[in-house]
């Protein structure tokens, strides 16, 4: 595959995990776009189509699962091989979802920049990713709003055991923990928002049946 006639899409909404791959994709001779959320990866697209999109999953306004899912389903973005990040679903289930709804590969945070690297040279030399059929809508979002409630409890569970630590911690150790704090109940409310979107479109899909 010919990096001088395309690019990279990534896809991540924390700004230093976001910096540090578009640096270093560039210091290897990529062409690198990036996009803060899965609606503003959709609308790079849109413009131009990318070798690969490296993608996070979850993410504010459209997360990973439904980009995928929306790239799958369209007939003219099926062939382009998309790399999954995330620290949040890492459990065997999360991982058979993703390759499920069409994701080539799947990377756990902390990344590990060498195999990152090897990863995306791997798909650029093999090209368009293979489409399989993707999945019904209803089969989709079944399988979606499983996979968001189990994290929502999760979260829950995790900020619960964040806070009741943050009573007996040292002091010089506090600012860490309510740094952790904050990003669990950011990634709470971005899942549940989620879950919001799927109820309405469900909704929207039972009326109009």
């Amino acid at each position: 595959m010919n990096t001088q006639q395309g690019y990279l899409l990534v896809a991540e909404d924390i700004p230093d995990i976001l910096n540090l791959m578009d640096a270093t994709l560039k210091f290897k001779g990529y062409r690198v776009v990036t996009a803060r959320n899965g609606q503003e990866a959709l609308e790079a697209i849109q413009k131009e189509h990318p070798l690969i999109v490296i993608t996070d999953i979850l993410m504010p306004k459209m997360d990973g699962f439904s980009l995928v899912h929306r790239l799958r389903i369209n007939p003219e973005t099926r062939n382009i091989p998309v790399v999954f990040l995330s620290a949040t679903y890492v459990a065997p289930e999360d991982k058979a979802f993703a390759i499920t709804i069409g994701a080539t590969r799947f990377i756990e945070k902390p990344i590990d920049l060498e195999n990152f690297m090897l990863t995306i040279s791997e798909l650029l030399e093999k090209g368009a990713h293979t489409p399989t059929e993707p999945l019904k809508e209803v089969d989709f979002f079944e399988g979606y709003q499983k996979r968001l409630k189990i994290k929502l409890n999760q979260k829950i569970s995790q900020i619960a055991r964040i806070e009741r630590l943050l009573e007996t911690v040292p002091e010089q150790e506090k600012q860490s923990f309510t740094d952790s704090l904050l990003l669990a109940v950011n990634e709470r409310e971005e899942i549940r928002t989620l879950l919001g979107q799927i109820h309405e479109h469900v909704e929207l899909d039972n009326d109009t049946e």
